[in-house]
């Protein structure tokens, strides 16, 4: 597969020649998924801003509230709240809610446990301003084990 490559700074940014982007992060759960991407600009706080039953955002002040996370690629600044929020990432996987996998811009001890624990692909430090280049509903592939983004 033919590429180029573009630097941006320090940064690197693969272009490849079917019109598909990769981009270099640090991986924190190690895992690969796939899915439509699901972004915002505001931190999530798992303990009472999701519905571990049901996958759906409940904080009425979160620009997502309403929309379902399972089978997603959450894309995210990182998180904030309590620490018990680990533990609602990992219900989530449990019961099948839990998105596909979790871009940080640089992720906090309570979404790399929880991640961790569940089993979802989480990622951080991205390489390329993430919030800018992938839209949403953008399908969106998570290398956990490489350390790459791959917008499809």
């Amino acid at each position: 597969m033919l590429c180029n490559s573009s630097t941006k700074g320090d940064h690197e940014r693969i272009d490849l020649e079917d019109g598909k982007m990769e981009i270099k992060c640090r991986v924190l759960s190690e895992g690969k998924a796939r899915g439509r991407a699901l972004l915002s600009n505001e931190p999530l706080s798992f303990l009472g801003g999701v519905d571990p039953k049901t996958g759906f955002i409940i904080d009425p002040r979160h620009p997502l509230k309403g929309k379902n996370l399972k089978d997603k690629v959450l894309i995210i600044p990182g998180g904030k709240g309590s620490t018990v929020g680990s533990y609602v990432i990992f219900q989530l996987a449990k019961n099948k809610k839990a998105p596909a996998a979790i871009i940080c811009l640089e992720a906090e001890p309570i979404i790399a446990t929880g991640a961790i624990i569940a089993g979802i692909p989480l990622v951080d430090k991205p390489e390329e301003d993430v919030m800018r280049i992938i839209k949403e509903s953008m399908e969106v592939e998570v290398n956990g084990y490489a350390g790459i983004i791959k917008i499809l």
